[in-house]
């Protein structure tokens, strides 16, 4: 359990023994209600797939509807089961995993309730999310938003890259009209640009392609471009993603200015000098 959840366990109580099942994954209770939530979850997801399927919604489809129904009472029993145990619901409620787990269940009342809205059903893919909590893979969330940070600090280059790509598939597919023309399928400008697109991120549909000598040179000239286009944005990114956890990981000393002193040290490994010392004295004077 992390100290966030541990904030909010009842003192005592049939409370304090339900937090330790429902929230607590560590104790023994705790891991047979993740199993069994686990096992519910992806059964529910298997039954929104399910009913995608014409045949089988024609065959079975009032089968998926009373399983759908159980699942959902389940997870409503478990929603306000999390709400009464910990001291403070609101807390969850407005959390990332409280807000899915709202979503997870109520589409299927609105859906019962309010005819014409079946189709917020596909809302309850959403459940698939709630297995993060399960296995303990929220700690990457931490990770998530340092990629989040790297993308905000590289906005402005991300955007100078998109505005030269598009410069460039825009007087790419101006030539190949020009050099190809509507009887080889370049019948127009923008069509000549799709199939610059296509093959500059060298998906290659096939469904035009050059036919001259000329047109073909071009295409192969853009294939070779393509794969070095492709590596800038990553570049660009991957730098900022290290700059983003340079600042996570370390901290700069306050006396000689040096970047890569670890968060948790006490002294600098460049100049020697304590840094909590150092930093009470400046914060007295």
């Amino acid at each position: 359990m992390s100290s966030r959840s541990s904030r909010y366990k009842p003192k005592s109580g049939w409370r304090r023994r339900w937090f330790t099942v429902i929230y607590e994954a560590d104790t023994p209770g705790g891991k047979l209600f993740d199993i069994i939530l686990l096992i519910a979850i992806l059964f529910s997801v298997l039954t929104v797939m399910l009913e995608t399927v014409s045949y089988i919604k024609i065959e079975y489809g009032s089968t998926l509807l009373m399983i759908e129904w159980i699942l959902t009472g389940l997870f409503t029993i478990e929603y306000i089961l999390r709400l009464i145990i910990t001291s403070k619901p609101g807390k969850y409620a407005i959390s990332f995993m409280g807000v899915i787990d709202l979503l997870a269940i109520i589409p299927t009342y609105i859906a019962f309730f309010f005819a014409g809205s079946s189709y917020l059903i596909t809302i309850r893919a959403l459940r698939l999310i709630r297995v993060f909590r399960i296995l303990k893979l929220t700690r990457f969330i931490g990770e998530a938003e340092t990629l989040s940070k790297a993308l905000k600090n590289s906005r402005f280059k991300i955007t100078v890259f998109m505005v030269t790509v598009t410069s460039i598939v825009t007087i790419i597919g101006t030539v190949l009209y020009m050099v190809e023309g509507p009887e080889h399928g370049f019948n127009s400008i923008p069509k000549s640009i799709y199939w610059a697109i296509v093959t500059l991120t060298t998906v290659g549909y096939g469904d035009i392609s050059p036919q001259t000598a000329m047109g073909q040179f071009i295409a192969s000239f853009v294939m070779i471009l393509g794969y070095a286009i492709i590596a800038v944005p990553t570049g660009i990114v991957s730098v900022e993603m290290n700059k983003a956890q340079k600042e996570k990981d370390y901290k700069t000393c306050p006396k000689c200015l040096y970047s890569y002193t670890p968060k948790d040290a006490h002294f600098c490994p460049e100049c020697g000098v304590n840094i909590d010392e150092f930093n009470e004295a400046e914060g007295s004077e």
